[in-house]
């Protein structure tokens, strides 16, 4: 019986995760959280019987605790939740599906105490790769991408001699404003970015995919993850989203991994690595689907994937104020607080105000963190 917990069980890659759960049956949930969703969180502890829940507010974490005190699981709230649910002594894997940076001190807990990371969580390595990487290393513990381009490099090399590889294709479904202009996005609203043309995710990534932004930090986690520089990692536009991504040989070959747009196929990979589990759904099928088209990024019009490349090219803390005031733009965004295109405003003068530091300490990233917040809640 294989035994995982994790972060951020009420959203999009949580819940999923707890479907593979479902379908396998050898896998056992000894931990969950969630941020304040206790409806949600009461489901699901009384499904699938945790020793622990953790919540991030606590005066939720305490209605938590009385709505399911016929229950023998323990509620803790805050940071110090989440730090003991990463680091429960029984558990193998920590899914870290929790949305921003609020994952990467969990995740260093986790591998600290010697658990495996199924990564779901891009802020991670965003911001503190140079911290995580080696760490992981060091106490002999696997990053397992759950991301679906990431799984499907993660998958191509599977056998392979890393050492051999070219190039990184990372592919992008170019999100449900592909083709259109700036002066267009200018009039676009909520309604229209939460309708992403191929996949159901969360409100956060559906705004990230509709501005590249979520494109962006994958090249920026491609980076760390596959220890590969910017100048050999490639977004390629693939709006049919079956090829969740390639990579190219030094002598020109070229592997990818192909499927339906289906996210719990990565999850089941990370959770059961080195090994492939039947998945209940649908199969692609060439013959329906005809044709697979390619096009470059329009790099002019959505801006979130040339800025995150210069974030990542600029290094030290400057990776730390783009997905801060990407964060903080999103929450305003999806607040109808601004419109589409101020999002790129609000990213683009926090990096240029920005005087950026090198190999900065996770305190010192979270300190960057926070001031970026205040000087756009200052001025937006």
């Amino acid at each position: 019986m294989k035994k995982i917990a994790i972060l951020g069980s009420t959203g999009s890659i949580g819940t999923q995760t707890l479907d593979v759960v479902r379908a396998n049956g050898d896998i056992e949930v000894l931990g969950i959280s969630a941020g304040r969703n206790i409806r949600k969180l009461e489901e699901q502890a009384r499904e699938f019987h945790p020793r622990l829940v953790a919540v991030w507010d606590e005066k939720a974490a305490e209605e938590l605790k009385i709505r399911i005190s016929d229950l023998d699981v323990r509620v803790l709230s805050g940071m110090d939740g989440l730090l003991e649910l990463a680091a429960m002594p029984e558990t193998e894997i920590l899914v870290t599906a929790i949305v921003g940076m609020l994952g990467i001190r969990p995740t260093m807990e986790a591998i600290r105490a010697g658990k495996d990371i199924a990564l779901a969580n891009k802020e991670t390595l965003v911001t503190a790769g140079h911290l995580i990487m080696p760490m992981a290393e060091e106490y002999g513990v696997r990053i397992l991408p759950v991301d679906s381009e990431h799984s499907a490099i993660f998958q191509a090399l599977n056998g392979e001699h890393k050492k051999e590889v070219h190039k990184l294709l990372i592919t992008a479904s170019g999100g449900p404003f592909r083709g259109r202009k700036r002066e267009e996005l200018s009039r676009v609203t909520l309604e229209d970015t939460l309708k992403h043309p191929n996949w159901v995710m969360g409100q956060k990534i559906t705004v990230d995919s509709a501005t590249l932004v979520n494109k962006g930090l994958e090249v920026m986690e491609a980076r760390w993850l596959f220890d590969m520089d910017l100048e050999h990692i490639q977004v390629v536009v693939q709006p049919q989203s079956v090829i969740h991504s390639m990579i190219e040989f030094k002598d020109g070959g070229i592997m990818a991994q192909l499927g339906t747009p289906d996210m719990r196929l990565p999850i089941q990979y990370a959770l059961y690595y080195p090994h492939r589990r039947y998945l209940d759904g649908d199969r692609l099928d060439f013959a329906k689907l005809g044709f697979i088209t390619f096009e470059e990024p329009d790099m002019e019009t959505f801006l979130g994937l040339p800025m995150a490349i210069e974030a990542s090219k600029a290094g030290g803390t400057m990776p730390t104020v783009f997905n801060a005031a990407n964060e903080l733009a999103v929450k305003k965004f999806l607040h109808r607080e601004i419109g589409f295109l101020d999002i790129y405003e609000i990213i683009g003068q926090s990096m240029s105000r920005h005087t950026k530091f090198e190999n900065p300490s996770l305190e010192e990233i979270l300190a960057v963190e926070e001031e970026t917040y205040r000087w756009i809640e200052s001025r937006w």
